[in-house]
């Protein structure tokens, strides 16, 4: 069995060692895309490149027309599995130490947001009248009034939704498996309970919250999911823009800051390790109904 363990190469033990799953999945794609780049068949030839590769591999990035925001992305992967041979004594140095990376807007995010006309408009586009409408209802509600990722949302068990301090309360799991607990608004909370009763997997405890409704089954929805439920009712209502879940996300920090709440209080609902990462979803500074343009009247 040692000897089976030994045998494990470490550029495998630092993808396992990832928590998320997403992470390890792109750490393993930016890792495959660089060996093929270089010719690399085993992972054990990794550890005899040196600086010039890697800046060969980037410029080849840039000449290929990658995204400043990807190509460090990449690096960063790269960086991180470097890093971890070196810390096994493995590679003298980190060959991507000191080399430059894009300058990428550090200040504001992309994702774009509602406004709040627009999030009340998409919380009232359901019918209440259907299953599939009451589902819905629930998920724009959590989307907009608590802010968690589209795989948090799927990962909901019945059980999550409980009441602590006298409010109820949902318990989301975070990337990494973190576990985190949200106090709900009053409308979110209705809106869950409703569609719970109406589906009748209400003390199924330990099954998905959110699941298909034709047929009905006992399986949690796909994130995409959420994503086309949005956007289902972003088209009913003839809204423009490229909108995705994530842009619940945008919307709920930035009405939450707007209506006088602390970035440290928004930070922890939206599950954040830092500040400035919130910002980036803070969309406060962007008012087109204050833009200079219409001022400029001839």
């Amino acid at each position: 069995m040692l000897a089976v363990l030994q045998a494990i190469p470490e550029e495998t033990l630092w993808i396992e060692g990832q928590d998320s799953p997403a992470t390890r999945r792109a750490y393993r794609s930016d890792a495959l895309g660089f060996m093929r780049f270089l010719g690399i068949t085993t992972p054990d030839e990794l550890r005899y490149v040196n600086r010039a590769a890697v800046v060969a591999w980037k410029r080849e990035l840039e000449t290929s027309g990658a995204k400043p925001a990807t190509i460090r992305r990449k690096l960063a992967s790269l960086t991180s599995l470097f890093a971890h041979l070196v810390s096994r004594q493995l590679l003298p140095e980190n060959p991507c130490r000191e080399i430059s990376r894009p300058r990428v807007n550090s200040r504001q995010g992309k994702t774009p947001a509602f406004s709040q006309r627009q999030a009340r408009a998409l919380l009232d586009a359901p019918d209440a009248a259907t299953l599939q409408g009451l589902r819905d209802r629930a998920i724009l509600s959590l989307g907009f009034q608590a802010g968690p990722r589209r795989a948090s949302i799927v990962r909901l068990k019945v059980r999550h939704l409980h009441e602590n301090a006298g409010f109820d309360c949902l318990r989301f799991v975070w990337k990494g498996g973190h576990e985190h607990t949200v106090a709900l608004h009053p409308q979110t909370a209705q809106r869950i309970r409703e569609y719970l009763s109406a589906a009748g997997h209400a003390e199924d405890r330990d099954g998905p919250m959110f699941r298909p409704v034709r047929p009905q089954m006992r399986r949690a929805l796909h994130p995409q999911e959420v994503d086309r439920i949005l956007k289902r009712y972003v088209q009913r209502l003839r809204l423009r823009g490229s909108y995705s879940a994530h842009s619940m996300r945008a919307t709920f920090i930035t009405t939450a800051l707007a209506n006088g709440a602390s970035l440290e209080d928004v930070q922890a609902a939206a599950g954040h390790a830092d500040a400035s990462t919130t910002k980036l979803y803070d969309r406060r500074g962007y008012n087109p109904e204050r833009s200079a343009a219409f001022f400029a009247n001839y």
